[in-house]
């Protein structure tokens, strides 16, 4: 080894040994105290700040079968791992002049990874009818390939346990012009007559939506959207006098800040 060479060598071995007693830089300059509130205004600005977020994913018309009016709305409140979420659907009857079916959901949410959510909380239905509270425990992220799921399971106030399952995924034909199809299903794991819910698979969703963004935060959109009762569920629609199955035109807005 020639003398260049080792000076080369000695210089790495010697930079490469760590000090034990190396301080930042600006400890040398700054107070610790004001360093200490410097890196925490600096964890808040990059991550670590709660924020705010609403979103009517769906305020549409349904015609058709079926003549009502829809909502699906969501927001929380938090940061990237402790959220507060609050949820609410449901349809008005524009021919019965009421609120057939409707709820509102209280959650605390904890990220359990980069892309799912574990959710728990409570649940009021309102509406007409029997209007039960249910204990939830949910599932709600994005899933490979894109597919936004929310899944949770209820238990109420009188021991019904039910489950559901909400699937989408956008489609994006151009930068502003998007489809969304969506399925969702409910499940009963006993007959609840006092809601007109049978045991088994009840209630199947499917459709699509057609949406044209003007801004990110604004998008009107039209589509179709099929309805299927099942099993008991559809023995306790027949015996009410309604409709098993129903295919409606929509037509609505989806919007968020």
């Amino acid at each position: 080894m020639n003398r260049i060479s080792a000076l080369v060598l000695g210089s790495f071995l010697i930079l490469s040994v760590p000090t034990a007693q190396a301080q930042p830089v600006a400890e040398d300059f700054y107070d610790p105290e004001e360093m200490a509130k410097s890196r925490a205004a600096l964890k808040k600005g990059v991550g670590g700040k709660t924020q705010l977020f609403l979103m009517a994913d769906r305020l549409e018309y349904q015609g058709g079968q079926r003549d009502s009016l829809l909502w699906d709305v969501q927001g929380w409140y938090g940061g990237d791992i402790h959220k507060i979420w609050i949820k609410s659907e449901g349809d008005y009857s524009l021919g019965a002049n009421q609120i057939e079916e409707a709820e509102v959901q209280l959650l605390y949410s904890r990220a359990i990874s980069p892309f799912f959510d574990l959710q728990t909380g409570i649940r009021q239905d309102l509406g007409s009818g029997d209007k039960p509270t249910w204990a939830v425990l949910g599932l709600q992220g994005l899933a490979p390939y894109w597919f936004e799921i929310d899944a949770a399971a209820y238990v109420s106030n009188e021991g019904d346990f039910t489950a559901g399952v909400e699937v989408e995924y956008e489609l994006l034909l151009t930068q502003r012009l998007i489809l969304q199809p969506r399925a969702g299903l409910d499940i009963a794991f006993q007959d609840i007559a006092s809601l007109g819910i049978g045991s088994g698979l009840s209630q199947v969703e499917v459709g699509a939506r057609l949406r044209y963004e003007i801004k990110r935060e604004l998008a009107p959109y039209i589509g179709i959207s099929w309805n299927q009762a099942l099993g008991g569920t559809a023995d306790y629609a027949r015996a009410e006098g309604d409709d098993t199955e129903s295919v409606s035109i929509v037509t609505g807005l989806r919007l968020w800040f």
